[in-house]
């Protein structure tokens, strides 16, 4: 028993620093699956087989301890510094996650493939529309992306990246299913106006919340009223990756 204890211990560690954390990503996915038309999801099955969207929308995360992935690390965000555009900042060589979720769209359009397979390409597309939808995953470019914004979480060490990707959404202690079932009422007219929007217009909305991300008291210490102050935001942003997730399967699949 003793000698199971340091595996226990680092199991531990290893699942809190895993990072929109796990919760996030499958509320995005079940919230797609709920959107999606019959042919499209009759259409996704025969690429999915017994998994769900919810259930591989994890997977980029995933395979980041595969060292041959590492390329793959930059498509999870993009760069936008407070002062510049998209455009004038330019689109970093190795891609960001603005130039990766358009082009496999494309290839999943296509059925030509850059990246392994078309299961492949769903993952990474599930993936990273959550991921453009969390807020600091549109970093200034100062601070990776809030990672290094260091500050007290419910009187825990954390970072601000952290705070974003996990804390305000697991500190409701809701199962994804629960979360989903509390979140996803959307009216016809959001589906339609969110669905009309480009990955540049979600970058730049991403943007636009900054302000609010990074009010942060002078002690740096957070708790009850941040994430009073900020449960809403989270909460649109999970809705919002999932109904425009469903709308580009449906108009790929459908």
């Amino acid at each position: 028993m003793k000698r199971l204890i340091p595996f226990i211990i680092l199991l531990a560690m290893s699942v809190q620093a895993l990072p929109w954390g796990k919760t996030g990503h499958r509320v995005t996915g079940l919230i797609a699956e709920k959107h999606l038309t019959k042919k499209a999801r009759k259409n996704l099955q025969k690429v999915l087989g017994n998994e769900t969207l919810a259930e591989i929308s994890n997977y980029m995360d995933f395979i980041k301890s595969e060292h041959s992935y590492d390329h793959m690390s930059p498509w999870h965000y993009c760069t936008i510094p407070d002062d510049k555009t998209y455009e004038e900042a330019g689109t970093p060589d190795e891609g960001d996650v603005i130039v990766t979720i358009n082009r496999v769209i494309d290839e999943l359009k296509s059925k030509k493939f850059s990246d392994e397979d078309e299961l492949f390409a769903l993952k990474m597309l599930v993936h990273l529309v959550g991921d453009i939808h969390q807020p600091l995953h549109v970093g200034n470019g100062e601070d990776r992306g809030g990672n290094d914004v260091k500050l007290d979480y419910f009187w825990k060490s954390s970072n601000l990246h952290r705070v974003w990707d996990t804390g305000i959404i697991d500190g409701s202690q809701y199962s994804y299913t629960e979360f989903v079932d509390w979140i996803d009422h959307p009216t016809d007219e959001q589906i339609e106006k969110w669905q009309s929007a480009s990955v540049l217009d979600w970058a730049y909305e991403s943007k636009s919340y900054r302000p609010q991300v990074y009010d942060l008291p002078e002690s740096m210490k957070l708790s009850y009223r941040y994430d009073y102050d900020n449960r809403d935001l989270v909460n649109l942003r999970l809705l919002q990756a999932g109904i425009r997730l469903a709308g580009i399967l449906n108009e790929i699949y459908g």
